[in-house]
């Protein structure tokens, strides 16, 4: 029984890094993408990703996991998904934390004192260098803590992907409480998301130290 317990688990670990690993990896880079639109000149524009993120913000990511996985099927007649669950969860997980995401990007880049942005244009930098050589660099230095908070979020956030049946960690130690009546695979459980986030946590207070240059 122990070494079948621990292979689910295991098992269920891999899923949620997986998860993890997708979600981080699409969303960071969809989240910059979608602050900029956010803050486009263009008013259209701005209202349609302003719209985008205040939907996703304002509903839970439970109802948006289970809308993005069942809905084709309800509303075309056919489950665009097939059999993989994850590809959906995946979907659902990049483009809700994308938008928090994108509100971090937008707080950090508008808090880069416009002169700095005036002095560059003095150098004769292109907006594009600017962006990139001046703003950029220190937008890092400035969105470290909140964004490290919202990745944090997401280890634990990966446990909802058993909403749409994904036997992740969590739904792999719950089983067994259900079925075998056995408590202690929820133990193991805890114990991944302590060190993950751990982890995690000692990662970004060294990022932090080697960002402190910016002071």
């Amino acid at each position: 029984m122990f070494w079948t317990v621990t292979l689910s688990l295991l098992q269920g670990m891999r899923q949620a890094a997986v998860l993890f690993g997708l979600t981080l990896a699409f969303s960071l880079p969809l989240g910059l993408l979608v602050a900029l639109g956010s803050m486009s000149r263009c008013r259209p524009v701005r209202a349609l990703f302003d719209a985008l993120v205040w939907v996703i913000r304002g509903t839970p990511l439970v109802l948006q996991l289970i809308i993005i996985f069942y809905g084709p099927g309800l509303w075309f007649g056919h489950n665009i998904w097939g059999s993989n669950r994850m590809l959906a969860c995946t979907v659902a997980f990049v483009l809700n934390y994308a938008c928090y995401f994108s509100v971090i990007y937008r707080g950090g880049i508008q808090a880069v004192p416009a002169g700095q942005r005036e002095a560059g244009q003095v150098l004769g930098l292109t907006r594009r260098q600017i962006f990139f050589k001046i703003t950029l660099l220190q937008v890092v230095k400035r969105i470290l803590p909140p964004m490290s908070n919202e990745i944090i979020t997401l280890v634990k956030d990966t446990s909802l992907a058993r909403i749409i049946a994904i036997v992740e960690l969590t739904k792999a130690g719950e089983d067994y409480v259900k079925f075998a009546g056995i408590t202690w695979p929820l133990f193991y459980t805890g114990v991944y998301y302590l060190l993950f986030v751990g982890l995690l946590t000692l990662l970004f207070r060294y990022l932090e130290r080697r960002l402190s240059y910016f002071r």
